[in-house]
């Protein structure tokens, strides 16, 4: 009995050992090495200039197949056509996400083609059963479910901005890289369609859905027909200088900036500018109008840009609306002390098409050294925010997207300057938390406790039992992907083995 009982307990003690193992595993593989990956995104000199920084190849080269795999799966089977039209991230996202993938992938392309040695291959080539993934998902009559239910079966020719945007943005992308003329008819009846609606609109506003009109999309809409136009041969130029009637006089907000929402009948501003809109529609907006481009900048500097308490970033709403400094919706995601999400994670993009690298230098740092980069190059944090089951690489691609605009030709470009407060924080996260989780791992190992005491394991089979079947659950949650649920599971295995500690003198059984 006794030595069974000694058994047992030796089998607690290895308990102990894997644990701390495991503790010492998780503190290099959560905290170490993604903060040794954020020091070396911080040296990419890609972040204080024009050029693209070479993070941008290696996390495009990481994603690219799960994309893929994700992308052809989800239109394989169909799912996207039982989303409820009002679950937002169950239908836009994953037609945003593959547009973002697809803008990406064109501007590394681009980059690539003037200098191969950025990547050992072509992205055209490497991403080439992506690219066509991506693009099949965006123009998938059931990732169009949402948008028929609002529009009915005419939802390609009836107003519908946001969606038929993407189309024409997707389609656009997927041409410039493969040179596949397969949708180019579809893509010249969505840019002759939306143009011409547009243009013979009261006010050059539509709808994204009934009673829904963002003129933030409508901008990106007229980009979009003019970046069509060079795969096309066609030519809206005067069709896009007529546009600007909807984002001139009383059509704007009353510091000067194109409102958040509008009424597409009369013209009438409704909510005031907001910086999940302005951040994406400044990062194109130069494209079109460059000198208007250039003076909204300048008003967005002016009352949304904010650098307090160590953090820098672009606020959700102007500030002279004190009152939301804390907030939060679909669009702008969590707004804290003013600073929006969304409005400055999009913001890089917007800063370095706009030249503004000391904008864009101390928002890309703040936004990769909180992505959490993993070594498998997964980026943790846009991982558990974008939507788990119909959009999970959403936030990956966004980032992507930021990272990979360029000043748009002939802008002048501001230097990058100082990191800000936040990025160090970051860094006292990864490393003081990677310490101090090593250190409760180290304590768990013999030799990390220098006086143990004696003590009595209860149960002792039935917490083995226990502790062996958590490690084949964590298996297998990690083999069907549920990568999450293995950690929580990973982390309850450290409550064991369950012990009662003795003072030795009392208890002299259990006295080696």
């Amino acid at each position: 009995m006794m030595l069974d009982m000694e058994n047992r307990t030796d089998n607690c003690s290895l308990i102990r050992w894997i644990n701390g193992i495991i503790l010492i595993g998780l503190a290099l593989g959560f905290f170490v090495i993604p903060g040794c990956m954020v020091i070396l995104y911080l040296h990419d000199s890609g972040l204080k200039d024009g050029v693209i920084p070479y993070c941008a190849y290696s996390m495009h080269g990481r994603l690219t197949p799960k994309y893929e795999k994700w992308a052809i799966d989800r239109v394989a089977s169909g799912q996207a056509g039982g989303v409820d039209k009002c679950n937002i991230s169950g239908t836009e996202w994953p037609v945003f996400g593959s547009v973002f993938y697809l803008w990406a992938t064109e501007s590394l392309q681009a980059e690539w083609e003037k200098d191969p040695s950025v990547s050992a291959q072509s992205p055209a080539v490497y991403a080439r059963k992506a690219i066509d993934a991506a693009t099949e998902l965006v123009i998938d009559p059931n990732h169009a479910s949402w948008v028929k239910a609002h529009w009915g079966d005419d939802y390609l020719h009836e107003e519908n901005v946001f969606y038929r945007t993407l189309v024409i943005a997707g389609l656009t992308s997927h041409y410039k890289l493969t040179g596949d003329d397969t949708h180019l008819a579809m893509l010249r009846d969505q840019v002759d369609s939306l143009a011409n609606e547009l243009d013979r609109s009261s006010h050059g506003l539509l709808d994204d859905y009934p009673g829904e009109c963002y003129p933030t999309d409508v901008m990106v809409a007229i980009v979009m027909i003019r970046r069509a136009d060079a795969v096309l041969g066609t030519d809206h130029s005067a069709f896009a200088q007529r546009a600007i009637r909807a984002f001139i006089g009383k059509s704007l907000d009353k510091i000067g900036l194109p409102p958040y929402n509008a009424n597409p009948d009369t013209g009438e501003t409704g909510s005031r500018s907001r910086g999940c809109g302005d951040s994406f529609m400044f990062t194109w907006a130069l494209e079109v109008w460059p000198e208007q481009a250039a003076d909204w900048y300048a008003l967005y500097e002016q009352y949304f840009w904010q650098h307090t308490w160590g953090i820098a970033g672009f606020r959700e709403f102007p500030r002279d609306m004190p009152s939301r400094n804390w907030y939060m919706d679909v669009d702008s995601g969590p707004v804290t002390c003013g600073i929006g999400f969304a409005a400055s994670a999009f913001g890089t993009g917007a800063a370095r098409a706009n030249g503004r690298f000391d904008h864009a230098y101390c928002l890309g740092a703040e936004m990769l050294a909180i992505s959490w980069p993993m070594a498998d190059g997964t980026l943790l944090w846009p991982r558990v925010l974008s939507d788990g089951v119909d959009a999970p690489y959403l936030g990956e691609a966004a980032i992507l997207f930021c990272l990979t605009r360029q000043p748009v030709g002939g802008v002048a470009t501001v230097a990058a300057n100082g990191l800000p407060g936040f990025v160090y924080m970051m860094l006292a996260i990864y490393f003081g938390g990677g310490g101090l989780l090593a250190y409760l791992g180290y304590r768990r190992l013999p030799m990390g406790r220098k006086k143990p005491r004696k003590s009595e394991v209860r149960r002792p089979t039935l917490q083995i039992t226990l502790f062996v079947s958590l490690l084949a659950m964590v298996i297998v949650l990690m083999l069907l992907g549920q990568f999450r649920f293995s950690l929580i599971v990973l982390f309850a295995g450290q409550l064991f083995p369950r012990v009662v500690r003795k003072n030795n003198a009392q208890y002299p059984e259990l006295t080696n």
